[in-house]
Formats: structure tokens, C-alpha cells, sequence
């Protein structure tokens, strides 16, 4: 098998901090939903298929995604110029074993992850697809049985973010009470509910899942790939090959999460629920300033009137409320961690997805924070994240 990257840390850069990587995904195994589903719903659950030499899931005969991206292969090498390797077969187990996934941490040197989902869409939006609504929200409670088995059995280091279904609002708030609760997931992952046509965040539809959130304090991630902001794929001009399209498309979606995070720091709901905490989840974060300067200079320009009832300006309410996440970037880290604020900022990996680090996180961390001081390098990289999904990390 191809041989870790040896990582060199002569100035102790990353000595005493316990690195928390705020996101990572897991491949969901071909028998995830049918092994556990009862058996009157058992032909009805996603099954993953071969066809033409790709893995993807489906209902029945009804195609409703792609396996889930993972380039890293058995024999731990990174596949590039490819969003995902064809077959399940094919990838390295540690995207879905967690004895193996904890292998690999320790290999880089990570304490714990945290976890999002591949092949139901990032935040579980590949149910769209699904009709019948009992089927969708078996699988949405499906797939929460099994990220709790994954996370006990990783011994508190892997951290798996619940689905909510947002097409029922009744359900959406009883499944995260259960996750929270019962099966002792320490955040959600949610998409824009108009993607289900229902009524949007602000609207009192949304009270109940808020008025959860904020008195169990538990986080509500949006990952890329969830909203309806930017159309990534269709904005890419029509004359380029596959590889120009996804590289294009996919620094797109980082930074369509601003359409989410933008309207949350103008909504007032952070008003109304003051321990709420959002998180923007590969999106990357050298796009902040300038949108929270955009955003402010619009606001006085255009909506004096309709922003009367802010109670803060959205930089302090991106300050006190917002968490971003970057990994590749340099110039970011190195350049604007204080304009964007080092208690906002949390570090990630993305493996095993197309633009992981994988395998020399270490290596990057340490060129890009080394010349932060201490205290703020475990902000970034061990505390923020601790503090913000309960995370024991000792003493």
C-alpha cells in the first residue's frame, strides 16, 4: 500500500493541540438502509447498483444518486481528475469501516471528525427523489440508527451529523430531538426546505425545529451542495471538457453557501434564538470579508428601512453565531484569520472527497497556521470545534 506522508514538525507547531477535523464523509455501505429497514419496507429502501460500470443507489428502478465521492482507493492513493472511483469495491475500506477510518486519522494525526453524508446527498437531499413520503422518512431514520452505531464505535472520535426530514416540520423537530437525545449526535445537517417545497426558515412553520435547536444548543451544519443559491453546474459555459466544468462548478458551490449564511445574519431569527449556532461546511473562508463587508454596505444603502429590527450588524452576528471551515486555502489562513476571526474559524480535511487533503494534512496546517501563536492555532484547530460539538478532548 502506498506509504503515509511523514510529516516533519520541528517548531512543534501542532505539539498539544488535539485536531478536530470538521468535515469528513463516510461512503454509506450498499446494505445500509435494506439490513435495517422493516421487512414490509425492505424492497423499498436504497439499494446500491452497477450500471455501466458505475455504483449508484436506487428505489426500485428509480436512480436517485451517485455512490458518494470517494478518490482514495485501497491501496491509499489519491485518484485525481475524477469526482468519485467507479465502484464500491474500489475505494479504500476506511470510508465506511470506522476501526479503519480511525487508522487513517491516527496516520495524520487527527483526534476526531466530523462526519457528513455521500451518497444521500450532503445533507440528505437525495430524498427529494423519493415520493412516498413514510419511504423517506425511513431512510432518514435509517441512516441516524446507523451514524450512531458509528460514532460508539469509534469510541467518541468520529462525530456523524444527523439527517432531519424538512419536507414534515412535525417530524423534522422529533428526529432531532431523537438524534440529540437519544442516539447522542452531536449536530444536524440541513438544506434550503424550499428544495422540498415547503415553507422557508423565517416563517413560523420553522418555530418548534429553532425553538429545539437553541435550548438544546446543538449545531445546524449546511453543507455545500444543499441550498438554491447559486446553480453550480448549469452556470460552468457549455465549451469546456469534464475536468474544466468540475473545477469551475465546484468553487462555485463554496461559495453559494453565502447565500444561506447571508440570510441568516439578515433573517433576525439570531435574535430570537441567541444559542444558535450555524455552520458553513466546505465552503472555505476567503470569501468572508468581503461578503460581511458587501452585506453591510447594502444594507445601509438599500434596506435602512427593512433592517430596523437587526439588533446588531451581520458581522457581530456572524462573529457571535457563524462557524466556516477551510482546508486547502492559503492565502486565508495565513492573511485573514483576524478579519474573519479566529473563534469563527474551524479546520477540515474533505476526505475521502475529490479535494481532500489526503494524505498530508498535517503538512498543510503547518504552513499555513504556524504563524499564529498558540493559543489561537488550538482555537482554530482543537477548541472551536471542541466547544461547539461537545467534544472531550481531555484535559
Amino acid at each position: 500500500m502506498a506509504a503515509t506522508t511523514e510529516i516533519v514538525d520541528p517548531q512543534g507547531v501542532l505539539a498539544g493541540i488535539k485536531v478536530i477535523d470538521c468535515d469528513a464523509h463516510w461512503v454509506e455501505p450498499p446494505d445500509l438502509w435494506t439490513s435495517r429497514a422493516p421487512a414490509k419496507l425492505r424492497d423499498k429502501m436504497p439499494q446500491m447498483k452497477v450500471v455501466d460500470g458505475v455504483s449508484r443507489w436506487f428505489i426500485g428502478d428509480r436512480d436517485i444518486g451517485a455512490m458518494g465521492a470517494s478518490v482514495v482507493t485501497k491501496d491509499l492513493e489519491k485518484i485525481h481528475h475524477r469526482v468519485s472511483l467507479e465502484t464500491f469495491d474500489m475505494i479504500d475500506p476506511a470510508s465506511y469501516d470506522a476501526a479503519l477510518r480511525l487508522q487513517r486519522m491516527d496516520d495524520v494525526g487527527l483526534h476526531a471528525q466530523i462526519v457528513y453524508p455521500n451518497g444521500t446527498g450532503f445533507t440528505g437531499n437525495n430524498f427529494a427523489a423519493i415520493e412516498d413520503p413514510e419511504i423517506r422518512l425511513a431512510c432518514v431514520k435509517i441512516y441516524n440508527d446507523a451514524i450512531a452505531e458509528w460514532q460508539a464505535q469509534s469510541g467518541g472520535r468520529l462525530f456523524p451529523q444527523a439527517l432531519v426530514p424538512p419536507w414534515d416540520r412535525d417530524e423534522a423537530v422529533e428526529e432531532a430531538r431523537r438524534a440529540v437525545e437519544e442516539l447522542d449526535l452531536r449536530g444536524l445537517t440541513l438544506g434550503d426546505p424550499r428544495l422540498f417545497g415547503v415553507p422557508g426558515f423565517t416563517t413560523d412553520h420553522w418555530k418548534p425545529f429553532w425553538e429545539l435547536c437553541n435550548s438544546a444548543r446543538v449545531p445546524v451544519n449546511f453543507h455545500i451542495g444543499g441550498t438554491t443559491g447559486i446553480d453550480s453546474f448549469s452556470a460552468v459555459w457549455d465549451d469546456y471538457g469534464d475536468e474544466k466544468h468540475l473545477a469551475l462548478a465546484s468553487t462555485l458551490f463554496y461559495m453559494a453557501n453565502w447565500a444561506t449564511i447571508g440570510n441568516f445574519l439578515i433573517s433576525g431569527l439570531l435574535d430570537t434564538y441567541p444559542n444558535l449556532r450555524i455552520v458553513s461546511a466546505e465552503s472555505g473562508i476567503g470569501w468572508i470579508p468581503f461578503a460581511l463587508d458587501a452585506l453591510e454596505y447594502q444594507l445601509d444603502e438599500t434596506a435602512r428601512t427593512e433592517a430596523k429590527h437587526l439588533q446588531r450588524r451581520p458581522r457581530e452576528y456572524f462573529r457571535d453565531h457563524v462557524y466556516a471551515c477551510f482546508w486547502f486555502e492559503r492565502y486565508a489562513p495565513t492573511s485573514m484569520i483576524e478579519a474573519i476571526g479566529v473563534g469563527n474559524v474551524l479546520f477540515e480535511t474533505d476526505f475521502p472527497h475529490p479535494t481532500c487533503l489526503w494524505p498530508d494534512s498535517q503538512a498543510h496546517t503547518i504552513e499555513v497556521l504556524g504563524h499564529l501563536s498558540y493559543e489561537d492555532r488550538k482555537r482554530i484547530l482543537q477548541d472551536n470545534a471542541a466547544e461547539l460539538y461537545k467534544i472531550d478532548v481531555g484535559d
